[in-house]
């Protein structure tokens, strides 16, 4: 528990700096080398990324599978500019979701023929060692919103970082601290914490399922929308809680539709159809105005244990 709460404050800390969001600073997501050709991404393993099960949070490994195959195309680009996720592609490959996580991209090519300048990519990523999925990606290039100034990305190391002491924080950071507490109280351990912490809680309904987070700053990317690897998160955790749990996530394909704006976004899945081996999942995330956010398609197959 005090090491979920120093982390917390060390993340805190490390927000103060440009940059990075909060989710990326809690998770102590790091670069080891950025060229435009190649980036690798790694994050702090331990119990802070599991779930109640002991496996990795699927919104965890889809926040790095983003964070490297975009860090590859801003790597291409000048600091001042930013990307949106237009798609994002993962194929998992059946490898467990623990240990360690290491994410590798490689910039393709921008595309021709279009008016905007839009940057694709290929991204892998390895859990304990073993290939966990593989994908692509496209991220459209963009100015910042009005008043916003974009920073350099630096990795978030937790080892050279001293977290705030309470008396230090800010009435933003009094209520990110606040809701931690509580998200790790409503856990009762470290894992499960970010769940609890992002809210992330669907259950099936009768055509599928169903979930509903706040948006916020403990979910928010740089510009305050939600982070869009934690909306293809929420997408594939409620694709997944409208199939019994012996069935497995096979695929996704998401498509950004617009920003994640709003006080609280939800997801909706709708079982499309299921046979004896495969089933297939159409999810879409709405936000404010139940404005279209995100769209995705999930694939999965049914497991070997009952």
């Amino acid at each position: 528990m005090h090491d979920i709460r120093r982390r917390v404050l060390t993340a805190l800390a490390l927000n103060r700096t440009p940059g990075f969001h909060f989710s990326g600073n809690f998770l102590g997501v790091q670069y080891h080398d950025i060229t435009p050709q190649h980036v690798t991404v790694s994050l702090d393993p331990g119990t802070h990324c599991e779930d109640a099960e002991g496996r990795t949070n699927i919104s965890v490994v889809a926040l790095l599978a983003d964070v490297a195959a975009a860090s590859v195309v801003r790597a291409n680009l000048t600091p001042a500019q930013r990307l949106a996720t237009v798609s994002l592609h993962l194929q998992f490959t059946g490898a467990p979701l623990a240990g360690a996580l290491t994410a590798r991209s490689e910039f393709d090519t921008f595309l021709d023929g279009a008016r905007g300048q839009q940057g694709l990519s290929r991204v892998s990523l390895d859990a304990g060692g073993r290939r966990a999925l593989f994908g692509s990606g496209a991220f459209m290039v963009l100015n910042p919103p009005p008043g916003v100034t974009m920073h350099v990305i630096t990795s978030a190391d937790h080892a050279g970082a001293q977290p705030l002491a309470e008396h230090q924080l800010d009435g933003a950071e009094r209520a990110l601290l606040a809701r931690s507490e509580a998200a790790l109280a409503r856990s009762g351990s470290p894992r499960g914490f970010l769940r609890e912490l992002w809210d992330m809680h669907p259950h099936a309904t009768p055509s599928g399922a169903y979930c509903r987070v706040d948006n916020g700053p403990h979910i928010g990317n740089r510009v305050g929308h939600m982070q869009g690897g934690l909306q293809l998160g929420m997408a594939a955790s409620t694709a997944m809680a409208a199939l019994p749990d012996n069935w497995l996530l096979s695929a996704i394909s998401a498509w950004f539709i617009s920003p994640g704006e709003g006080r609280t976004l939800s997801a909706t899945s709708r079982l499309v159809h299921r046979g004896r081996h495969t089933a297939v999942v159409r999810t879409v995330i709405s936000g404010k105005g139940r404005r279209r956010v995100l769209e995705a398609v999930t694939t999965h197959v049914c497991g070997i244990w009952p």
